[in-house]
């Protein structure tokens, strides 16, 4: 099957539920063993099967297939958020006195998270500060567990070349994690130039309406754990299963079995049933959705360009964007819908804009159908400090602007006056 198949088909036989042409929910929290063996057999892994639902649940099963299917992986796993997912994604492989190296333009939550969650956990996140691969050669030692980046990084848009950087982890023995949640598989699948592990907030694009939370790990099946010689959480016995080695007995999908068996397990950041029901909806539409999202997010982004009280605009897809050659590389059907730009006037005018403002909404969520405008300064950075904010590329003037799917005519006409009103 190919892309658009899959987003309606895969992971799903009406035949294995009651004939349903739509996925089911499952609204249970736990499951018939059908018998004591198998019982057992379950909580063995020696099997496959639903045991509760904090772990597996149907719905979301079909969920995980289809991701996996759309990303080209062995395997996938639902959380209950983006956030959840990332940090599963970290801790499945990263113990304390380790290291993580990341890209420092990630999302404002991301860097929390990096900066002071996993800190306390004894885990330490060195932030590169450019986007040369050299920028991140000379923060990886014997301690580096694995690199993170976002391709479309949120909102700075820059790209680093993943194909470059793969190689890199993988000269260090060590995987390349790629949170893919702003390109979506229809722009850019990461796991085709190398990355080995693929994260995605479920809650942007993916669902598309803005009305389900979730995350999702997607395991390309590709990275050597034993070989790599630095990660016996995979390759040497898990006492909690009675010595199971997750590498021996699931092959290329011991990253993604020891992720459920262990972390949401232990964790709990099991996604709704309902949650997904409506994630696997709006995946039916990802493709027209994410085409529309293209298309209007670049005049949105000449229209700016154009503009005598913008100061600048950031766009990977207009011709004069530094990363524009990497764009027409790994996202040549587009760029997604954000589009960055910087006011002049700065925060006065910034909140007059805002304010003026009829048909985006003012709120921190991207992806969605409607056009939401956002002022990471305020919001979404808040908490990082000046220095943070700066490597964020994060600035008093900057907007964060996610262009929905209402009239391109109706979107640029109020970007107009809003403007207009910020500079009086």
């Amino acid at each position: 099957m190919k892309f658009d198949t899959k987003l309606l088909h895969s992971g799903f036989n009406p035949k294995e539920h009651n004939m349903c042409i739509n996925v089911p929910i499952y609204p249970t929290t736990a499951f018939d063993f059908g018998s004591v063996q198998r019982g057992a057999d379950l909580f063995d892994l020696k099997c496959e099967g639903d045991i509760y639902t904090r772990l597996s649940n149907p719905t979301s099963n079909i969920l995980e297939k289809r991701l996996a299917d759309l990303e080209g992986g062995v395997g996938a796993l639902c959380f209950s958020s983006g956030q959840a997912a990332t940090t599963a994604a970290i801790l499945n492989i990263t113990s304390a006195n380790q290291e993580v190296v990341a890209s420092s333009t990630l999302y404002g939550g991301t860097c929390n998270l990096f900066s002071h969650t996993l800190k306390k956990l004894g885990i330490e996140v060195k932030f590169a500060l450019g986007d040369d691969i050299e920028d991140f050669e000379k923060l990886i030692t014997n301690k580096t567990r694995c690199i993170f980046i976002e391709l479309l990084s949120n909102p700075a848009l820059n790209i680093i070349d993943i194909e470059k950087l793969a190689k890199l982890a993988h000269k260090n023995n060590i995987p390349l994690i790629v949170d893919n949640t702003i390109p979506t598989p229809y722009l850019c699948k990461p796991i085709e130039w190398g990355a080995d592990i693929v994260v995605h907030s479920t809650t942007k694009y993916l669902s598309g309406h803005g009305n389900a939370m979730g995350g999702a790990i997607v395991d390309s099946g590709n990275f050597d754990w034993a070989k790599a010689g630095k990660f016996p959480e995979l390759s040497e016995p898990d006492e909690s299963y009675h010595g199971i080695v997750y590498t021996e007995t699931f092959k290329n999908a011991a990253f993604i079995v020891k992720a459920r068996a262990q972390l949401i397990r232990d964790l709990g950041s099991s996604p709704s049933p309902f949650n997904s029901y409506l994630t696997i909806s709006g995946l039916e539409t990802l493709s027209l959705r994410m085409q529309r999202h293209c298309e209007s997010a670049l005049k949105v982004a000449r229209f700016l360009e154009d503009n005598k009280y913008i100061s600048w605009v950031n766009y990977p897809m207009l011709e004069s964007n530094k990363y524009h050659s990497l764009a027409k590389k790994y996202t040549p059907k587009g760029c997604s819908s954000i589009v960055g730009f910087g006011l002049i006037g700065g925060a006065s005018a910034g909140v007059k804009f805002i304010e003026a403002l009829k048909i985006p909404i003012f709120t921190t969520n991207i992806g969605d159908t409607r056009s939401i405008i956002t002022y990471p300064y305020i919001t979404t950075h808040r908490q990082l400090s000046e220095a943070q904010m700066k490597a964020c590329k994060i600035g008093a003037d900057t907007m964060r602007f996610s262009v929905g799917l209402e009239d391109i005519d109706d979107i640029i006409d109020d970007l107009d006056n809003a403007i207009r009103e910020s500079q009086k």
